[in-house]
């Protein structure tokens, strides 16, 4: 059984297969490998997708529409004519075209797909992902990160042991950064941002608003069919600009001729906000990562909007180097969904590759906001595992009731980095019965536990009772069979235990301790600070840092011992 990998793009898209130990990109039926992201219906009424839309979207505006991916996840609905169209909708239409596309070059029915997403969608777009695959009829097995995708690409291509990228993803509506290290087989996502609202149209739209700027012109006074063409007409010349030093428009509106020059240097200085906006995700993700531009072997080009000249002007100067794009920026994605695949049809060319990956976003609860006196905040967010911490994962909280004679407590559970829980995503709740006590003497444990597939198990224990209530929220419920649902659980159940319990660390803090009770002044008061060091690790619960925390002590009490620190 094929599966097809999919790149679901705001601009354009494109399919590949897993076929004969590499990634086999597909023409579409007029044989180009890449589909643009427009839909619209002709004069008879009838679904056109893909090229043939394009062309029609400075003639026919008002039957035509692309750039709908950015309304992902939301109610937005898009006028064709008569007819109107959720961004699911719309991008089921373009995963048809592509799967029939597949299908004819295949010569088999594919019914199983692979399909990328930034990565910094929500969980909301990405069930909206999801379910347009399902309209499209396909299973959706996976939903990849575009950036992990390439990444995957660019790992197997490489010949070094180990390799750090980072991965800049700019495609027509989203950007995505994300960090990643190859060693051994291994594919290990250490961090992520992005911005879900920033790509190549938006740098054109500005193009077209300084356009009319400088000549003295109002969107608002141009006609649907006026606004598309003059969008094209700047898109292309800032294409052109990637190429050339100056592009002069010239164009004719409301029967005057207008001219405008643009240079590379004019550009990149109206464009200094875009640009700005570029610039915080990737300094976040290296902040999230603990990483240097140094430290990067890569800096890797994902998506058409990085062949902008002013943008790999801003990367060159960032990291100091030259950026790699040496594989086709708008393919690449598509490639990587197609390795994805073929790991999950489990091809034997494949078998050594190993894929990890991180949260992009908080996942938290709410707890009460005593600022808020007014009650217009609301509850705080309480994250519970952090953005970029590496999955499977398994982290706990314990919080307090809030009132006197509390019988209930109520978890929500939410997704996010805002600190008020009203601006985060909601995913659910849990209600636990709790017995009657002043507040803040009941407590309850909250755990959560998060892996690859998007399944997220919350774990609420009343502490002094022992009563424990689960929750199960899957990203993709559907694209998970009983077993795939049960082996993950599993997997999790393994993680579900504090740091501080495991006999190593216990073992760890006791020999601490004896060495303390033992000592005197300096030395004394050293131990007191190692211990309390490692015991703030223990409660942070970051498996990793834990570790190497605890041979670090190690180390040092086994010199206090051999009496050689001092």
């Amino acid at each position: 059984m094929t599966i097809l990998g999919i790149d679901l793009g705001t601009t354009n898209s494109a399919c590949a297969i897993w076929q004969d130990g590499k990634a086999k990109l597909i023409p579409n039926r007029l044989d180009k490998l890449l589909t643009p992201s427009v839909v619209g219906v002709d004069s008879n009424g009838e679904v056109v997708v893909g090229d043939i839309a394009k062309h029609r979207l400075i003639s026919h505006p008002k039957e035509t529409v692309s750039v709908f991916k950015r309304a992902m996840g939301t109610q937005q609905e898009f006028s064709l004519g008569k007819q109107r169209f959720t961004a699911v909708e719309l991008s089921a239409l373009i995963l048809r075209n592509l799967k029939e596309d597949a299908e004819n070059f295949t010569g088999e029915k594919i019914d199983q797909a692979v399909i990328s997403v930034p990565a910094y969608f929500n969980d909301v777009q990405r069930k909206a992902t999801k379910q347009a695959g399902e309209l499209a009829g396909l299973q959706v097995e996976r939903l990849i990160n575009e950036p992990t995708a390439a990444a995957m690409v660019y790992g197997l291509h490489e010949s070094a042991d180990e390799t750090q990228f980072m991965i800049l993803d700019l495609g027509g509506g989203t950007f995505d950064v994300t960090l990643v290290e190859f060693f051994a087989g291994v594919m290990e996502v250490h961090a992520s941002s992005g911005d879900n609202f920033l790509g190549g149209e938006d740098f054109t739209n500005f193009l077209v608003e300084k356009f009319l700027e400088a000549n003295g012109l109002n969107i608002n006074s141009l006609t649907i069919a006026e606004r598309q063409h003059i969008y094209s007409i700047l898109n292309d010349a800032k294409h052109a600009l990637s190429a050339r030093q100056t592009v002069v428009v010239e164009q004719s509106l409301k029967q005057q001729d207008k001219s405008w020059t643009l240079t590379r240097e004019i550009f990149e200085e109206m464009a200094a906000p875009l640009l700005d906006r570029i610039r915080f995700p990737i300094e976040k993700t290296l902040r999230d990562s603990g990483a240097s531009p140094s430290d990067i072997s890569q800096v890797v080009l994902v998506g058409g909007a990085t062949r902008m000249q002013t943008f790999r002007s801003l990367v060159t100067k960032m990291f100091r180097r030259m950026p790699s794009g040496h594989i086709d920026p708008d393919l690449v994605v598509a490639m990587g969904t197609a390795i994805q695949a073929g790991l999950k049809e489990k091809s034997s060319d494949l078998d050594d590759v190993v894929l990890t990956d991180v949260c992009p976003y908080s996942l938290g609860t709410g707890v009460l906001n005593h600022a808020d006196r007014h009650g217009k905040q609301g509850n705080i967010f309480l994250p519970i595992i952090e953005r970029n911490t590496t999955v499977p994962v398994s982290f706990e909280r314990t919080v307090a009731t809030a009132q006197d004679n509390q019988k209930v407590v109520s978890v929500g559970i939410y997704q996010g980095e805002s600190r008020l829980v009203k601006n985060n995503i909601f995913l659910g709740d849990i209600e636990v019965k709790v017995p009657k006590a002043p507040k803040g003497k009941e407590t309850i444990t909250i755990r959560y536990s998060y892996d690859m597939n998007g399944l997220l198990e919350v774990d609420v224990t009343v502490d002094s009772t022992g009563l424990i209530v689960n929750k199960t929220i899957i990203n993709s419920p559907d694209s998970l069979s009983e077993e795939d649902i049960k082996k993950s659980q599993e997997k999790l159940q393994h993680l579900k235990f504090h740091p501080r319990d495991t006999e190593t660390n216990r073992a760890l803090l006791a020999r601490a301790e004896r060495l303390y009770e033992s000592s005197l002044d300096d030395r004394r008061e050293y131990l007191g600070s190692l211990i309390n060091d490692f015991e703030v690790l223990l409660e942070k619960q970051v498996l990793r840092d834990i570790e190497i925390g605890a041979k670090k002590i190690e180390a040092i009490l086994d010199s206090i011992e051999k009496d050689t620190l001092f």
